[in-house]
């Protein structure tokens, strides 16, 4: 059997302070959803407005030694989206946590977006059904507030379950506000 095909997609890599990480070829189907639905989310807002959504798969070239694949993210300076991926620091980025990723999201990639930055980073984790919602002030990274659902995770009372923020605001926008439950939809 010929197992030569003349396409062959290249493994998604990202260079992170000069060193080459391959991706995950197979993200989970709870991270496929949680990418898909807030990346549904922002393009369904942003229709007819200035800024642009994009979703995993799109190259951002940060620095000569960083370029990295976000979950999603949006663009508010058109200038900086070329043909190959975008060229410049993102308005607002979203990394869902996988296994093979949490470290380099929580760190590495969270000192990156804000020494570029990036005025707004969320970290997702779709397990426990979580956002970290960190806001740029004087060039540092400010928790702006930490968002959950928390279905059925050991530790989280009933009384804390109630008390957690169930909806999320995007900054860029003062009318841009998102239910967890959108978010989370068809979650296993």
């Amino acid at each position: 059997m010929n197992t030569n095909f003349a396409y062959q997609e290249e493994p998604w890599k990202e260079k992170l302070n000069g060193k080459i990480i391959l991706m995950s070829p197979r993200p989970s189907i709870n991270h496929n959803r949680v990418v898909g639905n807030i990346y549904h989310i922002f393009r369904t807002y942003l229709k007819g407005k200035t800024c642009e959504a994009f979703s995993d798969g799109v190259d951002v070239f940060i620095t000569e030694e960083d370029n990295v694949i976000p979950d999603a993210m949006i663009i508010c300076n058109k200038d900086i989206i070329k043909p190959d991926g975008i060229h410049g620091a993102p308005d607002l980025i979203v990394e869902v946590l996988s296994p093979s990723t949490a470290k380099n999201d929580r760190g590495y990639k969270k000192e990156l977006y804000e020494r570029s930055g990036v005025k707004e980073y969320w970290i997702v984790d779709p397990t426990v059904r979580t956002i970290e919602a960190y806001l740029l002030s004087a060039e540092k990274y400010i928790l702006d507030g930490y968002y959950g659902i928390f279905p059925d995770v050991p530790g989280i009372t009933e009384q804390e379950r109630k008390e957690s923020k169930k909806e999320i605001s995007v900054s860029l926008y003062d009318d841009f506000n998102i239910s967890l439950e959108e978010i989370f939809y068809n979650l296993f």
